[in-house]
C-alpha cells in the first residue's frame, strides 16, 4: 500500500481525497456525482448509525421507511420547500425503456410510456410524509407521531467531492407531529443537542450549537438549528441540522386534530437529520499526513493484532500466547483484527493500519512470547510504548529521583520528545527504577538516558546500566 499522502499544508482539498481513497473508504463510481462507499468506510458509517440509533430510539423515536419517489404535485404543496429544492431535483418521466432499432443492442425511453404525473427522487421527505400523517392523525389521541427514516436522498449537486457533498447520499431523518408549539420546539433543540453530544464524545469533534440566520435555515422551517465544527483547515463545517416547521407543511397538506377541547387546530411539527458527511467532519477533524486516526468508539477495527513469524510453528505460538489477550478483549467488547495474513510483510500492514487509522497496533513475535511482552503502538500519537529498566549505582536512587522531577531533568525530557513520562517500579533496595514511557521517537529516547549535554553528567554518575525494550509487558 502507498502511503504516501499529499500533505495538509501543500494542497489540504488534495489530501482529502487522496485520504479518502488510500484509507479504502470510498471511491467515485460510474455515476456521475456519486460515490461507492466501500466496506470500511460502511463499517465506520454502521457504528455511527448504530450508537444515532440507540439514542433516538431512548428519546421514544421509532423508525420507519417512506417511498424514495414523491409526486410533482405533492412535492410543490409546501412551496417554500419546494422551491428552496427544485434545482436539486432528479425526476423521472417515464416509466419503460424499450429496443432501439436505429442502433441495435441498445436502448431507449419508450415514448409511449410517459407517466401521467412526474416522480421526484426524494431530496428530502416532508411532502410524502405530510401526505401520510394526514391519514394517521384525528385528535390529540394521536399524537406526538416520533419518526425516523434511515434512508438514501438524490440532491443534484454541481459540484461534488466524497462524502461532503453527492448527489446520492446516505442519511437518517427524523420528521415528528405535536400537539402545542413549545412541545415541537423541544423536540427541535433537543435533537441538536443529541448531534451535539454525539459529535463531541462519541466523534471527538467540539461544536458550536446554534441557529441558522433567516436566510440560511432549511426552506419550509421557522427555525434551523445547527452543529457547526472547525476543520483543520480552519473552515467551517455544517455538522447536523434540527428544525422547528411550525405549522406550515400541517397547513400545506391539511393535517388537522381535535384538541382537548374538541376543537380542530393544525399539528405541529419538526425534521432533523444528519448525512455520510459526518464521515468527512471526521477525516477532515482528526487526520494527518499519514492518514486517517479514529476515535475508538467509531473504529470497526479498534485494536490490531500482528503477529510476526517466519513459519506456522512461529504463528502457532504466537496465536496461542495471544488467546487469554483476545479473550479479554471479546469480554471487554473490543472490537479488533488479526492479522496474520503471509502475503505481506509486517512493513506493509503496519502502513496500511496507520493509514487506515486503528487506534492500537499490538505487535508480538516470538521472542515477545519468551519474554511475556507486547510491542504497543498508539494510532493518535504515532507513539509505541517503550519500557526503560534503569539499574543505579549504590546509593543513587534519590540523586536520580531528585534529576528526573527537577526542572531542568523535566526541561531534558521535553526536548528529546519523550512523552508522557511516568516512573514505575522502584525494586525494594532501590537498586533498580522501571520507566513506562511513550515514546515518538526511539533515537531520542535513547540519547536522554545516554546523556544530553545537561544530563550526562548526572546520568554518568548514578546509572550503572540500563536496558530499552521496544515493547512493554502485556499482563
Amino acid at each position: 500500500m502507498g502511503k504516501h499522502l499529499t500533505t495538509r499544508a501543500e494542497d489540504y482539498s488534495k489530501w482529502y481525497n487522496e485520504l479518502v481513497v488510500k484509507a479504502d473508504l470510498a471511491e467515485t463510481s460510474a455515476v456521475r456525482g456519486c460515490m461507492v462507499i466501500k466496506p470500511y468506510g460502511y463499517a465506520i458509517w454502521e457504528r455511527m448509525q448504530a450508537i444515532l440509533d440507540k439514542k433516538f430510539k431512548e428519546t421514544g423515536h421509532s423508525n420507519a421507511y417512506f417511498p424514495l419517489f414523491v409526486p410533482k404535485s405533492l412535492f410543490e404543496a409546501e412551496e417554500k420547500n419546494a422551491e428552496g429544492f427544485a434545482k436539486e431535483c432528479a425526476v423521472v418521466t417515464h416509466y419503460r425503456l424499450k429496443n432501439d432499432q436505429n442502433n441495435p443492442g441498445k436502448l431507449k425511453v419508450d415514448e409511449k410510456a410517459k407517466l401521467e404525473e412526474e416522480l421526484i427522487v426524494r431530496p428530502t421527505s416532508e411532502a410524502i410524509i405530510w401526505k401520510t400523517y394526514k391519514n394517521w392523525i384525528q385528535s390529540y389521541r394521536d399524537l406526538p407521531i416520533l419518526i425516523n427514516q434511515w434512508a438514501n436522498v438524490v440532491r443534484w449537486e454541481m459540484r461534488t467531492r466524497l462524502f461532503l457533498r453527492t448527489s446520492e447520499f446516505l442519511w437518517q431523518e427524523g420528521h415528528t407531529a405535536h400537539e402545542t408549539k413549545q412541545e415541537a420546539l423541544d423536540e427541535a433543540m433537543m435533537i441538536n443537542d443529541i448531534y451535539g453530544d454525539f459529535s463531541e464524545n462519541f466523534m471527538g469533534i467540539p461544536v458550536i450549537k446554534g441557529s441558522k440566520s433567516e436566510s440560511e435555515k432549511f426552506a419550509g422551517a421557522e427555525q434551523t438549528y445547527c452543529i457547526e465544527a472547525l476543520m483543520q483547515d480552519g473552515k467551517a463545517l455544517q455538522a447536523g441540522t434540527s428544525h422547528f416547521l411550525g405549522q406550515n407543511f400541517a397547513r400545506a397538506f391539511d393535517v388537522q386534530f381535535a384538541n382537548k377541547e374538541g376543537k380542530l387546530d393544525y399539528v405541529w411539527a419538526t425534521s432533523w437529520g444528519v448525512s455520510t458527511r459526518l464521515m468527512g467532519a471526521l477525516i477532515m477533524t482528526h487526520s494527518d499526513d499519514n492518514g486517517l486516526v479514529l476515535p475508538p468508539k467509531l473504529a470497526p477495527n479498534q485494536v490490531v493484532i500482528i503477529p510476526i513469524f517466519k513459519s506456522d510453528k512461529e504463528l502457532n505460538l504466537v496465536l496461542n500466547y495471544i488467546e487469554p489477550l483476545i479473550n479479554q478483549l471479546k469480554k471487554e467488547n473490543i472490537s479488533f483484527l488479526v492479522d496474520q495474513r503471509d502475503s505481506y510483510k509486517p512493513g506493509y500492514k503496519f502502513n496500511e493500519y496507520e493509514i487506515k487509522g486503528v487506534p492500537i497496533r499490538l505487535v508480538i513475535g516470538p521472542k515477545d512470547v519468551g519474554n511475556s511482552s507486547v510491542e504497543i503502538f498508539r494510532r493518535d500519537k504515532m507513539e509505541k510504548e517503550m519500557l526503560v529498566v534503569a539499574k543505579l549505582k549504590e546509593g543513587m536512587f534519590e540523586k536520580f529521583m531528585g534529576f528526573m522531577q527537577s526542572p531542568e531533568g523535566l526541561a531534558e525530557r521535553a526536548k528529546v520528545a519523550v512523552v508522557e513520562k511516568t516512573i514505575g517500579t522502584v525494586s525494594p533496595d532501590k537498586s533498580t527504577v522501571m520507566f513506562k514511557i511513550f515514546c515518538t521517537d526511539e533515537a531520542a529516547l535513547y540519547k536522554f538516558i545516554e546523556g544530553t549535554e545537561v544530563s550526562k553528567p548526572i546520568m554518568s554518575a548514578v546509572l550503572d546500566s540500563y536496558s530499552i525494550y521496544n515493547l512493554t509487558k502485556a499482563k
